[in-house]
């Protein structure tokens, strides 16, 4: 395994025992994130992002990966994030494609990708079965997931 390879690695196996400490120290600190539910996140609010998504959980969060590769340059895994949505409570099972690009032997991209259809019918039911392929629904999510990661950065004292 080389040394981007173990990065992801250590990434995913903090991820897997809820340690976000773990995880941000991965991040370079000009990192750039992006997934279908935040859209674009920047530096700090990465890493509150996910501080604020393993509190939420509670202990109710199962990650698994697999299929880590990558070069000098770049790097791709799979993983499957097993929890109940805040909002419903009702049970999500996210399969996503993770890609990433290295600077300084950190993370300095980080791109999720996945069907956002499928958690939307999964997280949110029948909203989600009907309106889950639209923009409209997605650009909403986004807009209540960024909110969510503003509140929790005001709560805690966070400066973003």
């Amino acid at each position: 395994m080389n040394t981007n390879e173990q990065i992801i690695e250590e990434f995913y196996a903090a991820f897997a025992a809820q340690n976000a400490e773990t995880m941000s120290s991965c991040y370079h600190p000009d990192i750039v994130f992006e997934d279908p539910a935040f859209g674009k996140l920047h530096g700090k609010d990465v890493s509150d992002m996910w501080h604020m998504l393993i509190e939420r959980a509670k202990g109710n969060l199962n990650i698994e990966f697999a299929d880590i590769k990558a070069d000098g340059q770049k790097g791709t895994a799979t993983w499957i994030a097993t929890y109940h949505f805040t909002k419903t409570n009702r049970k999500v099972i996210n399969k996503i494609n993770a890609s990433f690009e290295f600077k300084d032997g950190l993370i300095i991209r980080h791109t999720d990708s996945f069907d956002f259809w499928n958690w939307a019918k999964q997280a949110l039911g029948t909203t989600g079965l009907l309106l889950g392929w639209s923009s409209f629904l997605h650009k909403k999510v986004q807009r209540q997931a960024l909110e969510s990661l503003r509140k929790y950065q005001q709560k805690n004292n966070i400066d973003n």
